[in-house]
């Protein structure tokens, strides 16, 4: 199978699958010299013996598991939600999950969508009690993931303000926010035009916060 047919993604010709076996392959590999012969040969052995009629195979290629746009995988969680697939089959976590909370939320509307999930080499499937408990503990992980993330954050800020460092965007200096309040106040340009005459030297949030400031304390016309 050539790469365009995996990037495009490949509907399989089969006769009319049974009652809850209709089944999806996701595969991804990182760069274009990788082949997914090993994930497809071991998908499809495993589709066989489980028998699963695969329906449909995706396919990223020269993806980034940490990058959000795969256009396969979003093609399977909009085949998932339009219930034209029972059953999900990956190789493993690592190829389909960007990490422990995507893994997370994907199982969740599986479960919600009824869409059975199957990790062949991690050995886990959500129709299984061993894969529903484990389901839980992916919970508990991705909860312990960020809550040590948030933990990390603050110690680390708490640090840098100890040791008098400033946090945050970096002051917009006075001779900016005097340009700004002068194009505010002198004319009735728009936001993103004063931006623009100040070569976008302050963000547009700020122009709009200091213009707004300077023309409210206009007087009124009388």
């Amino acid at each position: 199978m050539s790469a365009k047919e995996y990037l495009s993604g490949r509907k399989r010709p089969t006769s009319k699958p049974r009652q809850g076996t209709r089944t999806a392959l996701y595969l991804r590999v990182s760069t274009a010299d990788q082949k997914p012969d090993l994930q497809y040969d071991g998908l499809r052995g495993y589709a066989a013996r489980a028998g699963l009629e695969v329906v449909q195979d995706y396919c990223d290629v020269a993806v980034s598991g940490r990058r959000e746009g795969r256009p396969q995988l979003n093609a399977l969680m909009a085949a998932a939600r339009n219930q034209e697939i029972d059953c999900v089959l990956v190789w493993k976590f690592d190829r389909f999950a960007r990490s422990t909370r995507h893994l997370l939320v994907a199982l969740e509307e599986f479960d919600h969508l009824g869409v059975r999930f199957v990790s062949v080499q991690d050995q886990i499937d959500t129709d299984s009690p061993m894969g529903r408990a484990m389901f839980t503990i992916i919970g508990a992980m991705a909860e312990l993931e960020s809550s040590l993330i948030s933990e990390r954050v603050t110690a680390g800020m708490r640090a840098a303000q100890v040791r008098g460092r400033h946090l945050g965007r970096p002051a917009t200096s006075q001779r900016i926010v005097s340009e700004i309040e002068a194009l505010a106040t002198s004319t009735d340009l728009s936001i993103r035009a004063i931006q623009k005459r100040i070569a976008s030297r302050a963000s547009r949030g700020i122009v709009g916060e200091i213009t707004k400031r300077a023309r409210a304390a206009l007087p009124s016309a009388l």
